[in-house]
């Protein structure tokens, strides 16, 4: 099949969506379709290049400007935008997956009506909680109401959903959604996260090996909920005084978040090593850690969960939306709820116990398997050939 993906963000913008993509794309590649991918251009000196398919698929780039409140993202210009679809237009397409909300989304629903090529989005991210970080001068009851009014006309302008877990399927159907929908989330290639040197990550850091760390990996934004982990790490120093807490990720919260180390005086406590390399030192990074903590509410996913089952990371976390539907019946983890004191106690369970920590990471590798794309992709193949069938009105599964 002829695959047409549109986004309003893909790398070297570092998030979930960017990743999830990129595992599409590439599991379909291998798979025998052509998958092209439409994205903002984040201008030069950005190491876009590096990230442009090495010739699996094809990414086409739309000039773009940046957006003032969100500048690490990118808003495709309008002309541009004009400009890529009627060059889309004149090639043939068996599906278009439509990835974000914006302007990828606007492309993709004219794009289908031009052409009568069947449409499929995937609801990424839950914007009924981003709104009050993003918009903080809108009025909270009205932010709320123009996500979920939001949502309803964009999913209801495509032919089917994608959705990453049950629970936010809850969602959507609250807000009177009817699309016809299927419950399928990206995984992960497990190829991808196998090795991993945490002796060497700590070695290169000036880290003590037997020093204890716990590990998050994360955009660092408000809705991700790193200060809350930043309490937990304040509460355990009082145990555990040479505690360190790795934080790999960017973002805009990040200046706000040192400040807080600071303010918790545990400024000798906490490192930030900013985005790392997904194939070498990110691996490294993960694997440095006793324990990978992990407490964001609005996750449709919670991908870095499945990653550090897979590298054998025991697990802290809270269980909340798609990060619940990713720890169930897990093994590797130890799963706490919202609450500094109860999060800080299972975390020093997991610290104290070399034995507790043996028995999450070897059950790591087995519940990630749950999540491979290798085989999460043929439920996406199929889906795709029944759209591409005329199939519209699939049941939900």
């Amino acid at each position: 099949m002829n695959l047409l993906m549109l986004s309003d963000v893909y790398f070297p913008r570092v998030n979930g969506v960017s990743t999830s993509i990129r595992t599409f794309a590439r599991s379909l590649a291998r798979m025998g379709h052509a998958v092209t991918i439409v994205a903002p251009d984040y201008g030069d000196g950005s190491g876009q290049d590096q990230h442009d398919g090495q010739g699996e698929f094809e990414v086409l780039r739309v000039p773009s400007r940046v957006i003032f409140f969100d500048p690490e993202d990118r808003l495709m210009r309008a002309d541009a935008a004009r400009a890529m679809r009627e060059r889309l237009a004149a090639r043939e397409w068996d599906v278009i997956h439509i990835h974000t909300p914006f302007r990828a989304h606007a492309m993709g629903v004219q794009l289908s009506r031009e052409l009568g090529v069947p449409t499929v989005e995937t609801y990424h991210t839950y914007f009924e909680e981003y709104v009050g970080h993003y918009l903080p001068w809108l009025p909270t009851p009205v932010g709320r109401f123009v996500a979920r009014a939001a949502s309803r006309k964009l999913c209801h302008g495509v032919d089917h959903l994608i959705v990453p877990s049950a629970q936010m399927v809850d969602v959507l159907q609250r807000y009177g959604i009817t699309t016809p929908h299927t419950v399928l989330p990206t995984g992960i290639d497990m190829a991808e996260f196998t090795g991993g040197d945490g002796a060497r990550f700590r070695e290169k850091h000036g880290i003590a090996p037997d020093r204890q760390t716990l590990v998050t990996v994360s955009r660092l934004s408000l809705e991700k909920n790193i200060a809350f982990l930043l309490r937990v790490v304040k509460r355990l120093v009082d145990d555990f005084p040479e505690l360190l807490f790795l934080i790999a990720g960017e973002g805009p919260d990040e200046a706000r978040l040192r400040r807080l180390a600071s303010e918790l005086g545990i400024g000798a406590n906490v490192r930030f090593f900013g985005n790392l390399d997904r194939r070498t030192t990110l691996l490294d990074a993960y694997k440095a850690g006793d324990a990978f903590v992990f407490a964001s509410p609005t996750e449709t996913q919670g991908l870095v969960l499945i990653e550090a089952m897979a590298l054998g990371v025991p697990i802290v976390s809270t269980a909340v939306m798609g990060t619940a539907t990713v720890l169930r019946d897990t093994h590797s983890a130890m799963i706490a709820p919202e609450d500094v004191a109860a999060f800080a106690a299972r975390a020093a369970q997991v610290l104290r116990s070399p034995e507790l920590r043996a028995r999450l990471s070897a059950a790591g590798p087995d519940d990630a398997r749950r999540w491979s794309s290798d085989t999460l992709m043929r439920r996406v193949e199929s889906l795709y050939g029944a759209l591409a069938q005329g199939r519209t009105d699939l049941a939900p599964t």
